[in-house]
C-alpha cells in the first residue's frame, strides 16, 4: 500500500458509485472508438479508396492526438475542474463523431479522427483522476479502478463486436454515429452525478512544455510509419531526430519549472514507473494485434463484420471478468507479482494465437483470446491502481495523465509499428511475377485492395491471403515477446507487498 493511502472508513456513497458508471461509460466510449474501426477498414477502403498509408493514419491518428495532448489536458483539468473539462470534451467528442460519420473523403475522415483524439484527450485524465478523488478507501478504490479498467479494456476488445453488429446493417459511418446517444447519456448523468474536483496548483500551464510534449511524440511515430510505407530515406532519421531532441528539451525544461507538466520525481517511485512501462508494453501488443486480427478474420477467413466481432468476443468477456478476481489477486500476490503473472499469461495467449491462426478450427483461437483478454485485463487494472496509489490525491490529474499517455502512446505505436511490420511482412512474402501490373499494384498495396481487385478464389488472392496470415503470425510472435518482457519487468520492478486484511 502506498504511503499516500491511509486506513479510512470514508466509504463511497450510492451517488458516488453511480458516478462511477458515468466515468466508466466515458472511458469505454473512448476505448471502443480506438478499435471499432478495425472491422470497418474493408468498407472504408471500398467507399473512400484510401491508400495503405491513409488506412494506417485513419486507424491511429486518433490515438496520436490523444497521446500528444493528455499531459496538457491532465494539468488543465486540475486547474479548470475535472468535471467541467470532461463535460466540455464530451460535447466536442459528439460533434467530431458526426463529422467522421459523414466524411466524404479519406482526408476528411483523418481530420475528423484527429478532432476526436483532441476531444478525447480532455476525457481520459479527467475520468481516472475523478475516480481517485471520489474513492478514498483503498479497497474501494481498487474495485472502482477495476470497473473503470474493465470499461477501458473491455471497450477496446468490444469495439470489433460493436462495429461488426453495426456494419451488418448500416454503412461504415454508423460506427461513429453511435457515439452521439452515448455522449448524451454522459452529459446528462455527468451534470447531476459527478462532483467537481481540482488540484492545488493555480499556475498557468507552460505552453512551451505543451508544444514540446507533442513534438516529442508525433515525429517519431511519423518516422516509423514512413519507414514501413515508403522505405528508408532522409525523412526517417530527420523526424526521429526531431522527436528525440524535443523529448530531451521537454525533460530539461520540466526540471527547471516550478510547476512542471510532468513531475519527473514520480518516476523515482518503482511502483509508478514500473506500472507505466508494463502497461504501455501490454497495450502496445494487445491493441496492435486487434487492429490487424479483425482484418484477418474478414479478409482471410471470409467472415462478415458481425461474425468477426463475435469471434473476438472471448477476449472481451475475459477482460471484463477480471473485476471478480482482481482484488483477491492483489491481496494474495501483491501488485508486482499479479501484474507480472498476468502479462506472462497474456504473452502465452498471444504465442498460442500465433500457432492457431493458420489452422482451420476456431477452438484454439478462442482459448488463446481468453488467456490474452484475462491477462491484459488484470494487468491493466492493477497497473493503473499502482499508478494512482503512488501519488497524493491532489496530484491525481498529472499522474492520471501520465498513465493515460502511456496507454494511448502504446495504442498508437502498437497500431503504427505492429501494423507497419504486418504490412512489411505481408509484402515480403508476395510473389507477383504472374500477376498483371495493375492487379499486382493493388495486391501490394494491402490485402483489402487485393480482395477488391482479384476474383474470389483466384490463385493470386489465395496467395495474398497466405502471405497476410504468415506475416501476421510473425508479428504476433513479436507481440508475445513484448508481453513477456513487460511481465518480467513488472516482477522485477513493481513492489509486491500484500495488502493487510
Amino acid at each position: 500500500m502506498s504511503s499516500f493511502d491511509v486506513l479510512t472508513t470514508e466509504k463511497a456513497t450510492p451517488r458516488e458509485w453511480a458516478s462511477l458508471g458515468i466515468l466508466t461509460l466515458a472511458v469505454m466510449l473512448l476505448s471502443i472508438d480506438g478499435t471499432v474501426l478495425a472491422l470497418a477498414v474493408p468498407s472504408i477502403s471500398e467507399d473512400l479508396q484510401p491508400t495503405s498509408t491513409q488506412i494506417l493514419w485513419i486507424g491511429d491518428i486518433y490515438s496520436f492526438a490523444l497521446a500528444g495532448l493528455l499531459i496538457t489536458m491532465g494539468n488543465m483539468a486540475d486547474r479548470v475542474g475535472r468535471k467541467r473539462l470532461l463535460l466540455i470534451g464530451a460535447a466536442c467528442f459528439g460533434a467530431a463523431s458526426v463529422l467522421a460519420a459523414f466524411a466524404p473523403t479519406a482526408e476528411v475522415l483523418i481530420a475528423a479522427r484527429a478532432l476526436l483524439g483532441v476531444a478525447g484527450s480532455t476525457l481520459m485524465p479527467s475520468t481516472l483522476s475523478l475516480v481517485r478523488a471520489t474513492f478514498r478507501d483503498a479497497r474501494q478504490r481498487t474495485t472502482a479502478i477495476a470497473v473503470w479498467a474493465a470499461g477501458a479494456s473491455g471497450g477496446a476488445a468490444a469495439g470489433p463486436l460493436i462495429g461488426g453488429a453495426l456494419l451488418e446493417h448500416f454503412w461504415w459511418g454508423s460506427v461513429f454515429l453511435i457515439n452521439v446517444p452515448v455522449i448524451v447519456l454522459i452529459l446528462t448523468g455527468g451534470v447531476f452525478l459527478l462532483q467537481e474536483s481540482r488540484g492545488e496548483s493555480r499556475n498557468p500551464i507552460d505552453l512551451l512544455s505543451a508544444v514540446l510534449s507533442i513534438a516529442a511524440i508525433v515525429p517519431v511515430v511519423y518516422a516509423v510509419k514512413h519507414l514501413a510505407g515508403e522505405g528508408l530515406d532522409g525523412t526517417v532519421p530527420a523526424f526521429t531526430a526531431l522527436g528525440v531532441v524535443a523529448a530531451v528539451l521537454f525533460v530539461r525544461r520540466q526540471r527547471r519549472l516550478q510547476t512542471p507538466l510532468i513531475d519527473l520525481e514520480l518516476f523515482r517511485v518503482p511502483a509508478f514507473s514500473g506500472a507505466i512501462l508494463a502497461n504501455a508494453l501490454g497495450v502496445f501488443a494487445f491493441i496492435g494485434l486487434l487492429f490487424f486480427f479483425s482484418q484477418y478474420l474478414q479478409l482471410v477467413r471470409g467472415l462478415s463484420p458481425l461474425e468477426a466481432g463475435i469471434h473476438q468476443l472471448p477476449a472481451t468477456v475475459a477482460s471484463v471478468a477480471v473485476v471478480a478476481v482482481v482484488g483477491l489477486l492483489s491481496r494474495r500476490l501483491g501488485k508486482g507479482r499479479a501484474i507480472g503473472g498476468a502479462l506472462l499469461l497474456a504473452g502465452a495467449g498471444m504465442a498460442s494465437l500465433a500457432s492457431t491462426e493458420g489452422l482451420s478450427a476456431y477452438f484454439g483461437i478462442a482459448l488463446s483470446l481468453v488467456a490474452l483478454g484475462l491477462g491484459e485485463g488484470i494487468a491493466m487494472t492493477l497497473a493503473t491502481d499502482a499508478v494512482v496509489a503512488a501519488v497524493p490525491r491532489e496530484r491525481a490529474g498529472p499522474a492520471s495523465a501520465i498513465s493515460e499517455t502511456a496507454y494511448e502512446l502504446g495504442t498508437a505505436l502498437g497500431i503504427a509499428i505492429l501494423g507497419s511490420l504486418q504490412t512489411a511482412f505481408y509484402r515480403s512474402r508476395l510473389n507477383l511475377d504472374d500477376v498483371p501490373k495493375d492487379e499486382a499494384a493493388a495486391v501490394r498495396e494491402s490485402l483489402a485492395s487485393a480482395t477488391e481487385a482479384l476474383p474470389s478464389g483466384s490463385t493470386a488472392l489465395l496467395h495474398a491471403q497466405e502471405a497476410f496470415t504468415a506475416g501476421m503470425q510473425v508479428t504476433t510472435v513479436l507481440a508475445a515477446v513484448l508481453l513477456a518482457a513487460g511481465g518480467i519487468l513488472a516482477l522485477r520492478v513493481i513492489p509486491s507487498e500484500r495488502e493487510k486484511s
